[in-house]
């Protein structure tokens, strides 16, 4: 794979490895903005395998992370200037967290890349530095049986890492606690929003064009009028589902995502038909932007469901115990919502 990042190679016991500079360039930040819109996301890795940082020598510390590049460049960034082996995982473009989650970020993974890697000839000590959102996927005990390498627990961020080794590898904590203020929610939503906005554009057409069949009038004046409202209160399910579900997050009421993409989903309606209630001034309008609204909370509730996933608060049991409950109750509020707004079209 071509890897721009790397800056030439060093010699050592095992072999020549590739260098990196903590530095990070222009491709880097274009790679990332690239990503953050969605864009070659499941592409977006390093090859896995054992990189110099810097000057590294035999003392220098071994830093542990996974082959998804954002992550590797937020350590590479995060430990400049200083010196350090990195040793990159396998994990299929997935991040720490994840790919934790999934085991990708595993036991048998990380013995399998010390040992490839001929990491027990470079190092003259026998510690690796792995971060703290990798240990739902790594058994310690088992790395030490089977390399004789001891696994250290770092911070929860990369940029922590500095401090947590000035300090003997010993966290505060405040590095063990997970942090997900509003400017790291904000910075994930265009990731959720793109995808989502493909299936709901498709949404929103043939809702838009449904909308004049049926009530009274021409087909067209029922696009106009109808069919624009349709596409209005789905547009407002998708800004609702992928923009202020994760921006309110904390202020939403309740734990499971699914039931707060719902509530954030419900209440754009609510606004959205109140708005145009007057404008739309029909004896079916409120059956219509009932259905409408159902539809729209669904779908809000499905995208703040998908938003699990960019979270560290939830875990992989308590992701698989609410969609048991929500995909259900998704599913019949879709339901309900198309047959109350196809009702409306031809009863009244």
């Amino acid at each position: 794979m071509n890897q721009p990042f790397v800056r030439g190679t060093i010699s050592t016991p095992a072999g020549n490895l590739p260098v990196v500079s903590g530095n990070l360039g222009p491709a880097d930040r274009l790679g990332t903005i690239k990503t953050r819109l969605g864009i070659g996301r499941m592409t977006y890795t390093v090859d896995p395998g054992l990189y110099a940082m810097g000057t590294p020598d035999e003392n220098s510390p071994v830093l542990v992370t996974a082959n998804y590049k954002m992550s590797f460049d937020r350590l590479r960034r995060a430990w400049h200037p200083k010196d350090a082996w990195i040793l990159v995982l396998d994990t299929n473009g997935i991040n720490v967290w994840c790919a934790a989650g999934k085991k990708t970020f595993g036991t048998n993974e990380l013995v399998s890349r010390i040992q490839s890697s001929g990491l027990a000839n470079i190092v003259s000590h026998r510690k690796i530095i792995l971060p703290q959102l990798a240990a739902p996927g790594v058994a310690a005990h088992k790395i030490r049986r089977a390399c004789g390498f001891t696994v250290v627990y770092g911070p929860v961020e990369a940029e922590d890492l500095p401090a947590f080794m000035d300090k003997g590898m010993t966290a505060t904590r405040q590095m063990r606690t997970k942090r997900f203020p509003m400017e790291e929610r904000a910075v994930l939503i265009p990731m959720e929003f793109f995808p989502a906005a493909k299936w709901m554009a498709s949404l929103m057409l043939i809702f838009f064009l449904l909308g004049g069949v049926g009530f009274s009038g021409a087909w067209w004046a029922g696009v106009r009028i109808h069919g624009t409202f349709a596409a209005l209160m789905l547009a407002g399910g998708l800004v609702a589902g992928s923009v202020l579900t994760p921006l309110l997050l904390p202020w939403i009421p309740g734990r499971a995502f699914a039931a707060k993409g719902a509530i954030a989903g419900l209440l754009t309606s609510c606004a959205i038909a109140a708005a145009a209630g007057q404008a739309l001034n029909h004896p079916g309008f409120w059956m219509e932007a009932a259905g409408m609204a159902l539809i729209a909370t669904a779908a809000a509730a499905f995208m703040g469901m998908n938003f699990t996933g960019a979270s560290a608060y939830t875990s992989l049991s308590g992701v698989r115990r609410e969609m048991r409950a929500a995909v259900p109750a998704m599913i019949a509020a879709a339901v309900v919502g198309l047959v109350l707004w196809t009702a409306a079209r031809f009863i009244f």
